[in-house]
């Protein structure tokens, strides 16, 4: 135990400590935050892949009542037959599409003998300061459109009002039917192109994993090699402590004159 008392030292505790924190982030934290992005993105690829392959059905198949939502089926195209509120409209702020900013525009929509969904009509480009432009009206009067169906996204920070529009940072079906005062379902719909009332089309993402698997397995890998680390330098302050370690003394020979003199002085 002497020989590792040297790991007491405030200097080796804080490198421990050090390692411990560290070590618990890769494993608990920063791996399962990457592979978690590797699951959502190949579930996403998986259901886009599928869409594309896939016939269009009633909305309301998948949404068959006001509350419904479909996670697994997002993506999904999906018809819907019944009119819009056209005078209920919020927009998407601070949105990216192809590379620029963009206003998504958001509706109700009453689908017949079925549930209210919200639609993004869209994208317009904001004009010079931010500022709205000019948004056609929906249609009035019944039509049928066909829409990708999306998630309902996280809440996002509150609303705000500029030229006369509400505004979200996200789309989230549970804020805005409280926003609208309509009821929404719990999923959305993405007007494909071509549409009724349709603006700017939202084109859907690549199919790409992304990095996500390979961060996940080096945060892996930085956990394990940590501690093996600390272990290792561990094990090469021992062995150099060790090293220096003064060799016991020994008693010098003695000398034959000595001998004599030890022999008879015993005698004597």
């Amino acid at each position: 135990m002497r020989r590792l008392s040297f790991l007491l030292r405030p200097g080796w505790i804080a490198l421990a400590l050090v390692v411990i924190a560290f070590t618990y982030l890769c494993f608990m934290v920063l791996a399962p935050w990457q592979l978690g992005k590797n699951s959502r993105t190949s579930r996403e690829n998986h259901q886009i892949e599928r869409s594309l392959n896939t016939d269009p059905v009633p909305v309301k198949t998948l949404l068959p009542q006001q509350d419904s939502s479909a996670p697994g089926a997002q993506w999904r195209r999906v018809t819907a037959t019944g009119h819009f509120l056209a005078d209920v409209q919020v927009l998407a702020r601070l949105r990216v599409v192809e590379g620029e900013q963009a206003l998504e525009v958001l509706a109700p929509f009453v689908v017949d003998d079925g549930p209210t969904v919200l639609v993004d009509r869209g994208y317009v480009r904001p004009e010079p300061g931010a500022h709205v432009p000019p948004i056609p009206r929906p249609p009035d009067g019944a039509v049928t459109i066909t829409a990708r169906l999306r998630d309902s996204e996280p809440m996002g920070k509150d609303p705000i009002t500029r030229d006369g529009f509400q505004q979200v940072n996200s789309i989230n079906t549970e804020q805005l039917s409280v926003l609208m005062k309509v009821p929404l379902a719990g999923s959305y719909l993405q007007l494909v192109e071509n549409q009724p009332g349709g603006l700017g089309v939202i084109g859907i993402p690549h199919l790409d994993a992304g990095p996500f698997l390979s961060y996940g397995i080096q945060w892996i890998t930085f956990g394990i090699l940590a501690p093996i680390g600390l272990g290792y330098f561990v094990y090469s302050e021992f062995r150099v402590r060790r090293q220096q370690k003064p060799a016991p003394a020994t008693e010098a020979p003695m000398s034959v004159e000595e001998k004599l003199a030890d022999r008879y002085g015993r005698r004597r």
